[in-house]
């Protein structure tokens, strides 16, 4: 087994002075990090897995940044790669430490299940967001009155207290569209999401005025994708594919489902999900025509004249 490692990228040390995204892109990237060491020694996941008393699939949902890790685990590790500069160690050490930094969601966690956390974290440190939705509007432009229909939609069952603070959650989200070096959002918003009237005539007037706020903001680009297109390549799916500044983390494509989602990252599931984003957006209506087509709205039974 050869000692000889490649050096920590720039990245490493540009995340620990300006970490963003808190600890899911910090997991990520540690992971990728631990990932490539492994490999460059051509240890297997079932030896690096004994090396820190657990399984080989341990080994793979750290490396996924799935889980944060132990100090320790990543100390052993780090020596049976052959990582013993204590500069070096130092580095992994300390984004392990970060890694492990609760972020600001967990203070919903009785109402975000941990695969939903995911996505939060991405979004906090993508550059880019391109979505599109097929029955709701995107969550990063809903309003409060809108969300909360969504959320009871989606939650029959659950008390008020739960869908006030699903909301909340919701709504917190959202900030980072107005925060400095804010992600550049892109959504294409298929008709049927605007003629579907969720939570009355009331909370869809003012989510169609939100709306056309919204795309006046220079990091906001919104299409409407309208009836009269035909099909779309989406198949009726909604996607959402996240891009990060960060070298070491690829793009990311995000399908949500009822009570789970799929984060695919492989380059081919994520170039097959960009021709679809690429499609929609050249067969959508143009941003520079949004603004007329949400006037158009007007004639819904409950908005006319309202807008």
């Amino acid at each position: 087994m050869s000692s000889a490692q490649p050096s920590p990228t720039s990245s490493v040390r540009d995340i620990l002075a300006h970490p963003r995204g808190g600890p899911t892109v910090l997991r990520i990237v540690l992971g990728t990090h631990l990932r490539r060491l492994r490999e460059s020694c051509g240890i297997t996941r079932e030896a690096a897995g004994d090396a820190i008393r657990g399984s080989h699939a341990k080994i793979s949902r750290l490396e996924l940044g799935r889980v944060g890790a132990k100090e320790r685990d990543i100390a052993d590790l780090l020596t049976l790669y052959g990582v013993l500069d204590e500069e070096r160690r130092g580095q992994f050490l300390a984004l392990a430490r970060q890694a492990s930094t609760p972020g600001w969601w967990q203070k919903y966690n009785d109402v975000v299940p941990s695969w939903f956390e995911t996505l939060i974290g991405l979004e906090e440190a993508a550059s880019v967001i391109r979505t599109y939705e097929v029955q709701f509007i995107p969550g990063l432009l809903q309003t409060a009155d809108y969300a909360r229909a969504c959320v009871r939609l989606g939650n029959p069952r659950a008390s008020e207290r739960m869908v006030e603070r699903r909301v909340e959650l919701r709504m917190e989200r959202q900030k980072l569209l107005h925060k400095p070096h804010a992600p550049r959002l892109w959504a294409v918003i298929d008709e049927a999401a605007l003629r579907r009237p969720l939570g009355g005539a009331e909370a869809m007037r003012e989510q169609i005025r939100h709306l056309r706020e919204m795309a006046e903001l220079p990091n906001v680009t919104l299409q409407i994708a309208p009836f009269r297109i035909g099909g779309l390549s989406a198949a009726g799916g909604p996607i959402t594919v996240l891009r990060f500044q960060e070298p070491d983390l690829p793009d990311i494509v995000y399908l949500e489902q009822l009570n789970s989602a799929l984060y695919l990252d492989k380059r081919e599931d994520v170039e097959d999900y960009l021709a679809v984003m690429d499609s929609l957006c050249a067969t959508a209506e143009p941003h520079g025509k949004t603004g007329d087509f949400l006037d158009g709205l007007r004639f819904l039974d409950g908005l006319k004249n309202t807008l």
